[in-house]
């Protein structure tokens, strides 16, 4: 499966947020790995701030469990500052519907 998103970064952070994701907890790679989760990358659309995502997860991925886990919520609250997000620090993700696939 692959899922596709856009997330907003605020001005000014896209050098915290690259030096955050260069220095990815260990416990959050593991995490995303046990759930599934593969192949995933965020690009920069640096004149809108515009975060772009792609990952690709297993048929029996565990994606929508990780909202609950201890490690995914530290994340979030380690990136709120510098990202829009919701009430709980997740951030606000918009999907992407794929509309052409060349494989």
């Amino acid at each position: 499966m692959i899922h596709a998103f856009k997330m907003q970064l605020k001005p000014g952070v896209v050098d915290e947020y690259r030096r955050r994701h260069d220095e990815i907890w260990p416990e959050l790679s593991a995490l995303l790995t046990e759930a599934g989760i593969h192949d995933y990358s965020i690009f920069l659309d640096e004149d809108t701030l515009s975060l772009f995502a792609v990952l690709k997860a297993d048929e029996n991925s565990t994606r929508d469990q990780l909202p609950d886990h201890p490690v995914m919520k530290r994340w979030w609250d380690h990136m709120a500052p510098l990202m829009e997000v919701q009430a709980d620090n997740r951030p606000v993700e918009i999907p992407l519907p794929m509309i052409f696939h060349h494989a």
